[in-house]
C-alpha cells in the first residue's frame, strides 16, 4: 500500500527521526531519573533507618534489655514511620508492630544484616497496598535479635508521579512534533508542487512558464529564483536559436542560390565547350568558401557563447599582439590606396584567449579597410584608459554608422544598405561582440573624425577588455 504524498516528503521523514531520537534520549534521560532517584531514595531510607537503629542500640548498650523494650513500646505507641520487631534469645517476641521480622537474621549478626520486604498497609480509601520497605537486623550481646526497617511507599508514589509526568511531556511532544513535522512538510509540498507545475509546463515546451517567489529569503525563493534564471537564460538562448536558424537559412538562401546558379550557366558553357570544366569547378569552390566562412563564424559565436568565460586564457602583453595586427593589415591598406596608422602603447597585460582576440581585431580592421573608400585613412590605437582598462580601437573615415543602427548592426545577420554591395554575412561584428563578452569586456561604436574632404564621418570602434590581475 502506497502512502500519502505528504508522509513520502523528506521533511517529514527527518521529523520522524527527529522524533525518534529525541524519544530515545527521553527515555534514557526517564532511566537515568529514575535510577538516580530510586538510589537517592534508598539511601536516604537507609540513612534513616541506620540511625534510628542506632539510637536503640545506644540505648540497650548503656542500660539493658528492659530499657529497649519501653522505648520500643514508646515509639510503637506514636505510629511513627519505623517498624520494629524485638525477639528474645529463642525467638519469641518481646515488642512489635509487624507480625514478624521481614528478615531471617543469619549467624552472627552483631554487624547488622540488611534486606528488603514487602509491608501490607491500608491507605485512607481503605484499598490494600503492599509497599517496598527497607530494614536492617542486629544479634544483640544477650542473643536477643532487633529489626528496625521503614517503608518505602511514599518514595514509590513520588517516582511513580514522576514517571507519569515524563512519559505525558515525552507524549506531547512527540504529538506536537508529528503535527509540526505534518505541517511543514504540507508547506513544503506546496511550495514543490508549484515547481514541480513549472518544470513540467517547460516541459510541455512553455518556455513562459516561471516560479513563484514569495520574497521570504528562505532556502525555496532562492530555488524559484535560480529556476527562474535558468529558464530566463534557456528562453533567451532559444530564442536566439531560432533566430540564428532562421538568419542562416535566409542569408544562406541566396549564396547558395547563386551557387546554383552559376553552377547551372557554368555546366551550359561546358557543354558547350565556352568554359572549362576547371573554371566551373573554380566558381563552385569561391561559393562553398564563402558558406563555410558563415558557418565557422557561427560555430565561433555559439562555443563563445557556450564557455560562460574566456576559453583557454592566458597572460600576454596586448601591444604585442597590436604590433602583429598593425603589421599584417598595413600592406593591404596600402595596397587599397588607404592611409594606415597605428600607435601602440607598451606594458598593456592582460589575460585572454590571444587567437579569437585576433580574429576579433581582425574583423573590425578588416571593416575598416572594407568600407572605407580609396584616399580615406584608417587608425589603429592600442592603450591603457585611466580606469586602468585596455582598450584596441579603430578609427577609419568611411561612411559610418548611423546612431541609430549602432545597437542593431552588432546583431548577427544584421547588414546596413550601404553594405549590401560589399561581400559578407554580416557576422563580423556580432563575433567581435561574443569574444568581448566571453572576457568580461565591451565593444563601443561611436562617430569617427567626421566629414572632412568628402570623407566621413567615419566610425570609431574601441574593444575594452579588463587589465590581467595584479600580482599573478
Amino acid at each position: 500500500m502506497r502512502l500519502p504524498s505528504l508522509l513520502r516528503r523528506t521533511p517529514f521523514r527527518l521529523t520522524l527521526l527527529f522524533l525518534a531520537l529525541f524519544a530515545t534520549a527521553a527515555s534514557a534521560i526517564l532511566a537515568y531519573v529514575y535510577i538516580a532517584s530510586a538510589a537517592e531514595a534508598r539511601a536516604q531510607a537507609e540513612a534513616s533507618v541506620q540511625a534510628e537503629a542506632d539510637i536503640l542500640l545506644a540505648i540497650y548498650n548503656a542500660r539493658d534489655i528492659d530499657a529497649l523494650n519501653m522505648a520500643l513500646i514508646e515509639r510503637i505507641s506514636r505510629s511513627g514511620p519505623y517498624v520494629y520487631v524485638l525477639t528474645d534469645a529463642s525467638g519469641a517476641f518481646i515488642s512489635r508492630n509487624l507480625d514478624a521480622s521481614p528478615i531471617d537474621p543469619a549467624p552472627d549478626t552483631r554487624a547488622g544484616q540488611w534486606g528488603t520486604f514487602r509491608l501490607t498497609e491500608t491507605d485512607e480509601a481503605g484499598r490494600v497496598e503492599r509497599p517496598q520497605g527497607l530494614g536492617v537486623d542486629y544479634e544483640l550481646s544477650g542473643g536477643e535479635h532487633l529489626f528496625v526497617g521503614q517503608s518505602l511507599g511514599d518514595t514509590e508514589a513520588y517516582l511513580m508521579r514522576l514517571t507519569q509526568a515524563l512519559w505525558a511531556a515525552m507524549g506531547m511532544v512527540l504529538v506536537l512534533g508529528a503535527s509540526g513535522g505534518l505541517l511543514i512538510s504540507r508547506n513544503v509540498e506546496r511550495s514543490m508542487a508549484r515547481l514541480n507545475k513549472v518544470v513540467m509546463a517547460v516541459q510541455d515546451g512553455d518556455l513562459k512558464a516561471r516560479a513563484e517567489v514569495r520574497k521570504s529569503g528562505d532556502e525555496l525563493d532562492e530555488l524559484g529564483q535560480g529556476l527562474n534564471q535558468m529558464l530566463d537564460r534557456l528562453e533567451a538562448s532559444m530564442t536566439s536559436i531560432r533566430h540564428a536558424g532562421d538568419a542562416i537559412a535566409h542569408d544562406l538562401r541566396s549564396p547558395l542560390t547563386r551557387m546554383r546558379a552559376k553552377l547551372e550557366v557554368a555546366l551550359i558553357d561546358a557543354e558547350a565547350g565556352k568554359v572549362s570544366g576547371t573554371d566551373a569547378l573554380g566558381v563552385a569552390l569561391d561559393e562553398a568558401d564563402h558558406l563555410l566562412k558563415t558557418f565557422n563564424a557561427v560555430l565561433a559565436i555559439a562555443r563563445l557563447q557556450a564557455a560562460q568565460g574566456t576559453p583557454d586564457p592566458v597572460r600576454f602583453d596586448a601591444a604585442d599582439l597590436a604590433s602583429d595586427m598593425a603589421e599584417l593589415y598595413e600592406p593591404a591598406a596600402e595596397d587599397k590606396g588607404l592611409e594606415f596608422g597605428a600607435e601602440i602603447e607598451a606594458g598593456l597585460m592582460i589575460e585572454a584567449n590571444r587567437p579569437f582576440l585576433a580574429q576579433a581585431l581582425a574583423n573590425v580592421i578588416d571593416n575598416a579597410i572594407k568600407y572605407t573608400p580609396v584616399g580615406g585613412a584608417v587608425m589603429f590605437r592600442a592603450r591603457r584608459r585611466s580606469s586602468g582598462e585596455v582598450e584596441y580601437s579603430v578609427t577609419d573615415t568611411g561612411p559610418g554608422v548611423p546612431e541609430a543602427d549602432r545597437e542593431r548592426v552588432v546583431e548577427r545577420f544584421v547588414r546596413l544598405d550601404n553594405s549590401r554591395t560589399e561581400v559578407g554575412s554580416g557576422l563580423g561584428l556580432s563575433l567581435v561582440v561574443a569574444v568581448l563578452e566571453a572576457h568580461g569586456g565591451r565593444v563601443q561604436l561611436d562617430e569617427g573624425p567626421g566629414v572632412y574632404d568628402g570623407f566621413g564621418p567615419g566610425l570609431r570602434v574601441a574593444l575594452v577588455l579588463p587589465p590581467a590581475p595584479a600580482g599573478v
